[in-house]
């Protein structure tokens, strides 16, 4: 089961039975979806008892607004990015008990450092990849996504839950 097919969904029904399924885990794909509890209440409703539900989102982690746009949004109208404490009350509120949580900032400005050394050795990005599917301001959102965390105002989280 992927969150895809939540954001495809109406009203964030998934289109599966009751325990459906042993596990399940979400990359980067809260940022898109609004109703955090709805989101939450849907996957438990899916997992069977003791399951893990593993996210791995951008997430507010500082004051201040965003740059856009970035990889997910054009503009904050379209950008439902939630600080970690959202994440956890949601899914505490469906029924889990969140077992881990890691901030994964330092990560991803070293993973950017490292894209952005191997961009400019190779004379520029490679003939396929992300940003052929964000589109020609990709160098824009991705600019922005490094400026935002580099400031502190979001980051990769991790969180595990387990339904409880």
């Amino acid at each position: 089961m992927t969150a895809f097919h939540c954001i495809r969904a109406v009203r964030c029904r998934l289109p599966f039975a009751d325990g459906a399924f042993d596990g399940a885990y979400m990359l980067h794909v809260g940022m898109n979806i609004e109703d955090k509890a709805k989101l939450c209440s849907e996957v438990h409703r899916v997992l069977r008892p003791g399951s893990l539900f593993g996210i791995y989102d951008v997430m507010k982690t500082g004051d201040g607004e965003l740059t856009y746009p970035v990889p997910w949004a054009t503009t904050a109208a379209s950008s439902f990015v939630a600080d970690p404490a959202q994440y956890r009350s949601a899914l505490q509120a469906a029924g889990f008990a969140v077992i881990a949580e890691l901030n994964r900032r330092d990560f991803a400005i070293a993973f950017f450092d490292q894209l952005r050394a191997k961009t400019l050795a190779a004379g520029g990005p490679p003939p396929l990849g992300l940003h052929v599917l964000m589109g020609r301001n990709a160098p824009d959102k991705i600019q922005n996504m490094i400026q935002n965390v580099a400031s502190g105002r979001i980051a990769p989280v991790e969180l595990i839950a387990r339904k409880v």
